[in-house]
This record gives C-alpha cells, structure tokens and sequence, in this order.
C-alpha cells in the first residue's frame, strides 16, 4: 500500500525491522530452552542473550553475497554474539525461523484487525439505533419493492460485520502456531520438547505435524477472511453510492469544507472514498487467489509460496486495515436525508402497499390467482400515470365486492409494514 494510507501500528507489524526482530525471538526461545535443557552452557546463552542483535542494512548487504535471507540473517547476528553464536539455530532450518515469526506477525495484525471490526460495528449499532425508525423505501433488482427503515440496512451491516469478528478470531487463532521440527518436520535433530516449550514461550502452539512448513491451508484461511471482510465493505460502498445518485439522494458521504470533487465541475460531491473500498476490495479478492494457490507445493515443500507471502500478507493486512477505518469514519460522519427518502418511497403513490391488498383479498376467499391479478391490474393502470394507489383501489368495484373502505384503507397503513422493526433490533440487542 501507499506509504500514506498506512497506519503507522500496522505498518510496523510488516517492518523489516520487525520481521528480523521476530526472526531472533525465534531463535532466543530455542536457545533458552536449550539453556533450560542443560545443552547450552548458563554462561553461553547469556552472551547470547545480552549481544544477539541484528542491522537490517548490514542484512542487506550479506544477502547480496548468500541470496539466501536467512542466513544472511544469522551471520549478522554471529557477528554480534562471537564464538557462542555456535549455538544459535540447532537442529533448525530457515522455515521454523520463518514460519514461526510469520504467525507471530500475523497474530500482531489480527488483533489490530479485530480492533478495526469492533470499532466498526460498534458504530454501525449506534447509528442504526439512531436511524431505527426512519423509513425508507427498499428495493429488489433496483426497482421499489416494500418499505423499510434506514437503520435496518445498518443493523444488517452490524451483524453481519459480528459475523466477521467471528471469522477472524478463528483465523487468527488457526494462524497462532510455530513449527521448530527441522528440515522436513521430523524432528531429526531437534527434540519435539524444544518446539513445544519454545512456541509455548512465544505465545504459540506447536503444529501438531508440519514438513518443512506450516501448511498453507492455514494462510489461505486468513486471507481468504480478510477477502470476505472486504466483500462486506464493498457492499456497504455499493449501497452508499447507490443511494448517492443525484436522482436518489437518501445518503451521502460526507463533503469536506475545502474538497473538490472534479477538476472540471466544480459542483460534484463524488462517493469517492466508496468508490476506493471497492476498487481495494477486488485486489484482496486476487489476494485470495494467490493465497490457495500457495496451498498446493512440491513434496514437502518448495519455495514457490514464499515470494508470494512477501506481498500477499503485507498488503493485505495493510489494506483491511485502511479500508475499516475509512469505512469506519464514513459511517461516523455519513449524511442521511429522512425528506428524500419519504419522497422516494411515495415515488410510485402507493404500489408498494400491493402485497397488503393481495392478502386481504386471498384472507376473504379470493384464490391467490385471482386476487393476484386483480391487484396487477389495478396497479398496471396506474403505472406511468400520477394517480393515488389507494384512490384507484377504493374506487374499485370488483375490490369493494370483499374489503370495506377501512379494510381498504389499513393495506396502505406503513405501520403495518415496520412493525416488528423493534423486534429485529432487540434480535440484535440493540434495543
């Protein structure tokens, strides 16, 4: 991602400092529970200990002679420790340094991500509540359809947003283990004891069988959540922009004093942090892809996944991030219009009550068919012309055969349409 769109918690998590800073976590903990297993002298892991340290630009430099990270990695830090650096990285090959300190990041930026979603849905419950009864039309293929309030699309949102958190706990947690089981995860040079009580002192659980690699089938459920996260966000930009048409105007987002939104018109107020959720959106859906991809590798591992971790992960995390708090902050400050809305869903006088006049007809012994057709015809004849719905059905004679005028009069009562809204929102618990 642009440097400035990074906020600067998430982008220390995927620092290089902090990638090699988590590299040598990994080591230290194998190290001190050697220590702990009378294999490396007290005295030799203190040294260790107190000089094991690491300069991502002296890294740099050895790579360019190894090509090889990690161990440009673990020269670097022999240099700091002296002959004691003997001890470092027993038994081990790169990808239990690797892997290990990846879940270890992941895990750093899963919790952040958790922060953004509760921060999220916390709003969309508050101004759900706060829009609750506010009506507005709903529509179904674009076209209008029944009536619903405003704070039920947004009470949608926050629960599927819950639904999120969920997800990514469990992701996140799938993530949260290390592998310190050798070249080909048998353990033939390092004891199962090591890698236990070392993923134990960093805050992991030992894979309960791994090859060279934590499989990736982990991963992929990680970003594959993340997509899924983005997805949602995506729909919420999509509405907003929809109900943002000139021709609709119900929401808007906010418009900044001093903002422009064309180099040419200057009367546009454009969604145009909407319209970068969803572009963002479909560039974690391709992450996903690259994601799965990873799953499948030769034998008992290659190397084809890691070059793609390098970007997939990193900008993943980086983008949910900046796409939740934009959401976020849209949702906070988005301008709502109840007057627009009230005329949009009296936009067709009265039609979208047409359901309520079908089943009080078929509740006097009308088949459906029949009182199907008769409500279609009445609304069809009215369709492009400025007549009152209501006016046409009471003028009705084939209708007053089965309903009384207040019979008539109640189908187009909204009231009726929105009276277990309470009922949704206690559902949720938001009332």
């Amino acid at each position: 991602m642009i440097d400035r769109y990074t906020r600067p918690e998430m982008g220390r998590i995927w620092s290089e400092q902090n990638k090699y800073q988590k590299w040598l976590d990994v080591e230290l903990a194998v190290c001190e529970v050697y220590m702990e297993m009378g294999k490396i002298p007290r005295e030799s892991f203190e040294v260790i200990r107190k000089k094991a340290d690491f300069d991502v630009t002296r890294i740099l430099e050895i790579e360019k002679t190894t090509n090889h990270d990690v161990i440009a990695f673990l020269t670097n830090v022999a240099e700091n420790v002296g002959a004691d650096s003997r001890f470092i990285h027993h038994g081990m090959t790169s990808s239990d340094v690797l892997d290990t300190a990846m879940a270890m990041q992941i895990h750093q930026a899963g919790k952040l991500l958790l922060a953004d979603l509760q921060q999220l849905r916390g709003t969309l419950g508050e101004r759900a509540v706060e829009f609750k009864d506010t009506p507005c039309i709903g529509r179904s293929h674009g076209v209008h359809a029944e009536p619903v309030t405003f704070g039920l699309k947004l009470a949608l949102w926050y629960e599927e947003t819950g639904r999120h958190i969920d997800r990514l706990q469990q992701a996140n947690e799938m993530l949260r283990v290390g592998k310190i089981s050798g070249a080909v995860g048998t353990f033939a040079y390092v004891d199962p004891e090591v890698e236990e009580r070392a993923c134990a002192k960093l805050g992991l659980n030992p894979a309960p069988i791994s090859t060279q690699i934590i499989q990736r089938d982990r991963h992929a459920q990680f970003i594959t959540t993340l997509s899924l996260i983005a997805a949602t966000l995506e729909k919420m930009a999509t509405e907003i922009r929809a109900l943002q048409k000139t021709e609709v105007l119900e929401a808007e987002e906010y418009f900044s004093k001093g903002q422009k939104g064309s180099s040419a018109m200057p009367h546009k107020r454009n969604p145009i942090t909407c319209e970068r959720i969803t572009g963002l959106a479909r560039l974690l859906r391709g992450n996903t892809v690259a994601a799965l991809e990873n799953v499948t590798l030769w034998h008992e591992r290659d190397i084809s996944h890691s070059s793609v971790e390098r970007v997939i992960f990193p900008d993943s995390c980086i983008t949910l991030d900046y796409m939740l708090n934009k959401m976020n902050k849209l949702i906070e400050n988005l301008l709502v219009y109840p007057e627009n809305m009230l005329r949009n869903l009296n936009l067709t006088q009265g039609l979208i009550f047409s359901q309520g006049l079908l089943l009080k007809l078929t509740d006097k012994g009308l088949t459906r068919e029949d009182a199907y057709q008769q409500v279609q015809k009445l609304a069809h004849s009215i369709w492009n012309r400025k007549q009152d719905f209501e006016t046409v059905v009471l003028a009705s004679e084939k209708v007053k055969q089965y309903l009384s005028e207040d019979e008539i009069r109640s189908c187009f009562d909204l009231k009726i349409n929105l009276r277990h809204v309470d009922t949704i929102f206690k559902r949720l618990g938001l009332i």
